[in-house]
């Protein structure tokens, strides 16, 4: 058994995986929508990828959609392993475009840094969007730390 901070197996996270995509399959066709998906194995977490050759995955891809999929998905992958999981859900690219989003925050952040301010505040994000800010962060050969509480948790950018 897996607990919070407790780091799953591959085993386990496999299980989360095909959880996940029986789970997502059944959305799928509930809502009469064709989408292929791919289940990966990334940084200590399960990954899956929903991917369509058309346009029909368009009204699920919006970073909110995706967000909130991604919470009833984890839901549905406890309850049938009885395990927590921090399970990632890409839907038609999402992630990689937001990856793209955040990376453009991070340039402006480091921008106010070099006009002289001695930090620069992101505005309030996921855990997983915090990882990613940090890592770009990183990266880019500057330092961030998380504050706040729960949705106010936002990420602050210094220079290294």
């Amino acid at each position: 058994m897996t607990t919070a901070d407790s780091t799953p197996t591959a085993e386990q996270l496999e299980r989360e995986g095909d959880a996940a995509a029986d789970f997502i399959e059944g959305l799928l066709d509930i809502a009469d929508l064709d989408g292929d998906l791919e289940l990966d194995v990334r940084q200590g977490r399960a990954y899956v990828s929903v991917e369509s050759d058309d346009e029909s995955l368009k009204s699920l891809a919006d970073p909110n959609v995706v967000q909130a999929l991604q919470e009833l998905t984890r839901l549905a992958v406890q309850r049938e392993t009885g395990e927590f999981s921090r399970l990632i859900l890409d839907v038609a690219g999402s992630r990689d475009a937001r990856r793209g989003e955040l990376g453009v925050l991070v340039d402006q952040a480091i921008a106010r840094l070099e006009d002289g301010a001695s930090q620069a505040s992101l505005p309030a994000m996921s855990s997983y969007e915090r990882k990613i800010i940090h890592d770009i962060v990183a990266e880019r050969g500057y330092v961030s730390e998380s504050y706040g509480e729960r949705g106010d948790r936002h990420t602050v950018v210094r220079r290294a």
